[in-house]
């Protein structure tokens, strides 16, 4: 299925590409944005959209071929809300390269100054990742591409709920960032519309849709994706914190000199003593925190159990979604695509 999703995407992009050259416009974005599909991705959503389309009694090769595209679609949006998150964190790498605007600033370095590329890098990935909303749209409702009216129609109120929660969940994670608290009622706040609905209720209920799903499946497909999705969101959390760069692609430094409001630091804020808490706020979320500065970072979530209380949190949530998946109306072999992926998700190192 991911060769199937693999093969829309570049057969999409290249078209750009194509496009683009043949009528004299800028090749970079479409370069650029088939560069980052090409470096990995787990490809969940579109896992979970196929998935979700058998769970709703979708068949035949018509029927999945659609699904591939719906789910192709997806992964397009995962890479513009990817591409803009990256310059909102002014992150270096992502899937173990450079991330997209670094990438294009050293492309366009050649007769400007560093400060100028950096720039003109920044803002032409901001437009990569318009034009990759732009085209997940194209690539969803154009009949060309395979959806009928009447299909496309079905998916379009709940392609635009998830637009809308990401973005939210994005704006709640941009306005907390800084000022972490004990309170981890933001924190799950964002988790809940930023990753577990983004991630994995709304493409499990899209592919369902497609097939024509009741809501009565609708509501048993959240019970299972929604704590599944909060469950992926704090492992993303620890494996941000302690994660090797070799296994995760990114920097083992972005996430704490990020200073996001994570459940992962408002446990350890709570169980801090005085003299943790004052250490803690004043290392999380500094921009210079070195490699010594992060270590000691990960010794104060160590000493306050914060991580192992994070590691309860997750199994408590797969145990809730698993529970939820095994009285979920679905084919048994669906059933068991969707007990492995979870258990991929969740028990992960990168």
């Amino acid at each position: 299925m991911r060769h199937r999703v693999d093969a829309v995407l570049r057969a999409f992009v290249d078209g750009k590409y194509a496009a683009a050259r043949r009528t004299g416009l800028p090749e970079d974005v479409p370069r650029a944005l088939a560069g980052f599909l090409a470096a990995g991705g787990k490809r969940i959503r579109p896992r979970l959209c196929v998935l979700g389309w058998q769970a709703a009694g979708g068949e035949g090769e018509r029927g999945l071929a659609q699904a591939v595209q719906v789910g192709a679609a997806l992964e397009l949006f995962h890479a513009f809300c990817l591409v803009h998150d990256d310059v909102m964190d002014d992150s270096d790498t992502r899937r173990g390269r450079p991330t997209v605007h670094r990438a294009l600033a050293a492309r366009f370095r050649e007769g400007r100054s560093r400060e100028l590329a950096d720039a003109v890098g920044t803002s032409t990935a901001i437009l990569a990742g318009d034009l990759a909303l732009l085209w997940s749209d194209e690539l969803l409702h154009d009949p060309d591409h395979g959806l009928r009216a009447a299909e496309s129609a079905r998916l379009r109120p709940l392609v635009s709920l998830m637009r809308e929660e990401v973005m939210y969940g994005q704006c709640l994670d941009l306005l907390s960032t800084g000022r972490p608290t004990a309170d981890a009622t933001p924190a799950l706040a964002v988790i809940r519309y930023k990753t577990a609905k983004y991630t994995c209720e709304r493409p499990l209920q899209i592919g369902a849709a497609l097939a024509g799903a009741a809501e009565p499946l609708m509501r048993q497909l959240s019970a299972f994706a929604l704590p599944l999705g909060e469950a992926f969101q704090l492992r993303d959390d620890l494996l941000g914190a302690f994660g090797d760069p070799q296994e995760t692609g990114k920097s083992a430094l972005d996430d704490l000199r990020g200073g996001k409001h994570t459940v992962l630091v408002s446990i350890a804020l709570a169980a801090a003593t005085s003299a943790q808490g004052r250490r803690l706020r004043a290392l999380y979320g500094d921009p210079r925190l070195d490699a010594a500065g992060a270590e000691t970072v990960r010794a104060l979530l160590r000493e306050t159990c914060a991580d192992q209380a994070v590691e309860r949190l997750i199994t408590d949530r797969f145990q809730q979604a698993v529970t939820a998946l095994d009285v979920l109306a679905v084919p048994a072999a669906v059933r068991r695509q969707l007990r492995s992926l979870a258990d991929k998700v969740v028990w992960r190192s990168s």
